[in-house]
């Protein structure tokens, strides 16, 4: 009797695990995603590092993997069909037409890195 009790238990675990582990347990590589609607301004601190100051007061910081050139100057626009910019998103460089990449985005701070 010990045996199918252990069995049917082992089952229903890997059932449980199947169907909801995805929800269980959140990989640790999930993305931040920022919906557009909820931004209040953008500030580029330098060719790396943009803030994104949220409504509610939030700043979640991105640093970029790379240098993109003319993006303190001439400012950016990222398009989404689905309302949001998240890390590693590209973005584009008003002036020169340059694509860059966005890194990870930051723990959000509140009204912090310089943004008011």
């Amino acid at each position: 009797m010990k045996h199918s009790q252990y069995s049917i238990l082992t089952i229903l675990a890997t059932i449980l695990l199947l169907v909801c582990g995805d929800t269980l347990i959140a990989p640790a590589s999930a993305a931040t995603c920022l919906k557009y609607r909820f931004i209040d301004s953008t500030k580029v601190i330098d060719a790396k590092t943009v803030d994104f100051k949220m409504k509610d007061g939030r700043v979640y910081r991105n640093d970029l993997p790379t240098r993109c050139n003319g993006l303190k100057f001439a400012g950016f626009v990222s398009g989404s069909r689905f309302g949001e910019i998240c890390d590693f998103q590209s973005i584009r460089i008003l002036q020169s037409q340059e694509f860059c990449s966005l890194g990870r985005f930051q723990a959000p701070t509140k009204s912090g890195h310089g943004l008011n």
